[in-house]
């Protein structure tokens, strides 16, 4: 919900998307209350990242506002769900576990809007119904459908890697899409984070800086 908050208030999608990949940062840190340690890497990553931020909410065609702030909160849960699904997915079925997950969220979100008494406006042009039924079938159900899945084979590091490339795709899409453009500093913080999102999956980062000084 908080992601769909930041998605109807933003002015810029691909920027969003970068704070929203912090999640892959923030995983390690999560599994501390889980009981495991991180590596080094994420203690690479983390002030790395925090300057993407800072160039992110110096630029004054973006700012930190709401939406960007509901993205970050949304990288905080989607980490705390990112480890809690790998847990489940070696031990649920697959199926059922898609099944719940998805109804909890529909049921969360038919309550919140209930107590929040938001207006329902179900009159829209018909264009609008074929884009909600592409975005529940392709872009939820059988997205985390995959993701489920593909938790269950692989090493959750391996699965946080890939999902590295996310905003990339995203800012690429919105460029042709919706003819966004980014700004030096928005290219900054962006290029920042996903430096820091890089590093945080480096086996030896340190190895790596210095053979980059050396050249």
């Amino acid at each position: 919900m908080f992601w769909i908050f930041g998605l109807y208030f933003t002015k810029h999608i691909g920027v969003g998307a970068f704070i929203t990949s912090l999640c892959v940062i923030l995983v390690p840190i999560v599994t501390l209350f889980f009981g495991d340690r991180p590596s080094r890497n994420v203690w690479f990553a983390l002030p790395v990242s925090i300057a993407g931020l800072a160039a992110l909410s110096l630029d004054s065609a973006v700012g930190f506002g709401s939406a960007e702030f509901a993205f970050l909160i949304a990288a905080l849960f989607f980490a705390l769900y990112f480890v809690l699904n790998s847990r489940a997915a070696t031990r649920v079925p697959l199926m059922p576990l898609t099944f719940i997950q998805l109804l909890c969220v529909g049921v969360g979100a038919l309550i919140i809007s209930a107590l929040m008494l938001e207006p329902w406006y179900l009159s829209p042009p018909t264009e609008i119904w074929l884009w909600l039924l592409a975005s529940v079938l392709i872009a939820t159900s059988l997205r985390f459908f995959l993701q489920t899945w593909a938790q269950g084979k692989a090493p959750a590091s391996n699965a946080a890697l890939i999902m590295t490339l996310e905003p990339v795709w995203v800012a690429t899409l919105a460029t042709f899409w919706f003819a966004e453009r980014m700004s030096l500093m928005q290219l900054t913080g962006c290029a920042l984070i996903f430096v820091a999102l890089v590093v945080s999956r480096l086996r030896n980062p340190r190895k790596l800086l210095s053979s980059i000084v050396i050249k």
